[in-house]
Parts: C-alpha cells; structure tokens; sequence
C-alpha cells in the first residue's frame, strides 16, 4: 500500500531531507585522494549525531556503516573501511540516510576523485541528468513507470545499462515503502502518481552491461563486467503541480 504523507509529515522528511543534505554536501568538499572511507563515514555520523538525528543505514539488516560508500564498479551498499583509501581517478558513490522525529530522507552522490577520466566523467554526468528527467516526470497524471522509463531512455542513449536489481522506493516512518521506484519500465504502466506520494528514485546507471553480483561481505553490490557504476538519488514530493525535492 503506497502511503500518502500529509503536510506535517512532509515537514518532517524536509527537515530530515536537511541533514542529508548538509552531511553530503560536505562529504563531496572533502573527498579526495588519500583519504579512507571510513574516515568519511565518521564524519558523517558525527554530524548526524551532532543534529539529534539517526543514520539511517546503521544496523539495517545488519549493515554496519553509517553511510554506504561504493567505488568505481561497486554500484551500492558498499561498506566504509579503513581499508579503502580513494585515489585519483575513482569515482566515489555516497548514499546518505537519516531519521529525524520519526521520518527518514535519504539521498546518494557520485563524488569524482581527483582529475577523472573523459569516459567516467560523461557517465556521471548522463547519470545526473537521468535523475533530474525522472523527477521531472514525477507529477500527475503521470504514472510511476513513466519515470522508470525517461530514466533509462536517457541511459540508453548513450550506450549506459540500467540497474535492474535494485530501485528507487517510497519513504516515510520506514526507509524503504511501497511502491518500488524502478529504472526501467514501460511508459503508462504503474500506480497513478497522487500528491502526498514521497519517494526516492534513483538512477544506477553502468558503462557496461546491467548485470550485478554481490561480494562475499554480504552487502557490495558490484557489475558483472567490473565496469564503472554512477548513482544519484534524492527524496522528492508529489504535489498537484511540479515535484519537489526533499534532499536539494
């Protein structure tokens, strides 16, 4: 059941949305070469924990981060590590969950390393631009798969797969809520989009194919081919007139 949020709670997701923001927003001033991520995550947490909020990501189904930050062809849910030193050239995907009085937002950014590559640099970019075509189909009457399908036309333009595995999803008093926000899908189909709606979508776009595997920690979700993943998510708000952003 897709749950409608009245305007008090779209406040609350907004003030959540807030810190998601300003925790990511600082994470990409400060991401460059020689850095772990781990060190990023303890940033992350303290600021959140600073605002009287939650990480969102920590103990959900057992993961153990704060943030979860994925690397070149890592797509998702990577897990933050001392281990894990960026260098030039990596392309660093960040997603960034908060709850705050009851509500969660939740937001991703690929943050590139250092001087990427043109290649890397045109997928990131086409990634961006693929989130902001499927909020901008978010509005009446338009259905749920229309966004789907704007997100992975823009992708297969330029050759890019989408992730079919994983999706966007609603949000609100859970992190993940009906209905499921996928990248692809066929234009017409899904539920009718309705002011109150608050959901996450959220491009995973690859270089190659859209294949994925999951490494033995149990969470990373990788591509098959090892090609490079871009991800840009933000937690948006159906209203009777043009989408608003929650996490902007």
């Amino acid at each position: 059941m897709i749950i409608l949020k009245s305007k008090q709670e779209i406040e609350k997701i907004r003030n959540a949305g807030k810190i998601v923001k300003e925790v990511g927003h600082h994470l990409e001033q400060i991401s460059k070469p020689g850095i772990t991520t781990k060190y990023l995550e303890e940033i992350a947490h303290e600021m959140i924990i600073k605002r009287k909020a939650k990480p969102a990501f920590l103990g959900y189904h057992g993961f153990p981060g704060s943030i979860c930050t994925s690397i070149n062809f890592e797509v998702v849910h990577g897990i933050p590590s001392a281990q894990r030193i960026l260098k030039e050239g990596d392309i660093l995907k960040v997603d960034i969950g908060v709850f705050l009085d009851g509500y969660c937002a939740d937001a991703a950014v690929t943050i590139p390393i250092g001087q990427i590559s043109v290649p890397v640099e045109k997928l990131v970019a086409v990634t961006k631009e693929a989130l902001e075509i499927g909020i901008a189909k978010a509005k009446p009457p338009n259905r749920l798969f229309d966004i789907s399908q704007a997100i992975q036309f823009h992708a297969q333009c330029y050759g890019y797969s989408v992730v079919r595995d994983y999706a966007g999803h609603g949000i609100g008093r859970e992190m993940h809520e009906a209905p499921q926000v996928p990248n692809f899908g066929e234009v017409g189909k899904g539920p009718r989009l309705k002011s109150g709606m608050v959901l996450c979508i959220e491009p995973m776009i690859n270089m190659g194919g859209y294949e994925i595997d999951i490494l033995n920690d149990g969470w990373t979700v990788i591509t098959k081919d090892k090609s490079f993943s871009a991800h840009f998510e933000h937690t948006i708000v159906i209203t009777e007139g043009e989408p608003e952003i929650l996490t902007k």
